[in-house]
């Protein structure tokens, strides 16, 4: 398990922008069962979360016109049991943090998985992150 002082400032990232922090895996279940639309980040320490994921999320959302109903993240290698709860609610997708995914009523309608975020600038992850925001929120 990662030390919380290296966690802290990276959730923070997320949390003081909106999203709200999952840390059990009842909390997965009741934010992913939820009607209307839900940006799921599984947060992470790697240099593409930094980089990328999490600057190309809030980018996104701060460039759509559509939002998402709400906003939920779970930190890989730290919130253990929401993060393992959470990659159910992903399959037929394999582990992958970061990760971002959107659903819709509980269905999963757009995943971006580690291998589209690591090497690629946070700008191409937020344009495809928020053509799915166009496409999938009120």
């Amino acid at each position: 398990m990662y030390p919380i002082e290296l966690v802290l400032p990276m959730k923070e990232e997320l949390t003081n922008n909106g999203f709200d922090d999952l840390q059990t895996a009842e909390s997965v279940n009741n934010a992913l069962q939820k009607g209307g639309t839900t940006l799921l980040v599984i947060n992470s320490v790697c240099g593409c979360g930094a980089r990328s994921a999490r600057p190309g999320v809030l980018e996104a959302l701060k460039n759509s016109s559509k939002q998402p109903t709400q906003k939920v993240t779970v930190f890989a290698g730290f919130d253990y049991e929401a993060v393992q709860q959470a990659r159910e609610y992903l399959l037929p997708y394999p582990p992958s943090s970061p990760c971002i995914a959107l659903f819709k009523d509980g269905k999963l309608v757009h995943m971006i998985e580690r291998h589209m975020i690591d090497g690629r600038p946070a700008e191409m992850i937020s344009s495809n992150l928020q053509a799915a925001l166009e496409e999938y929120c009120n």
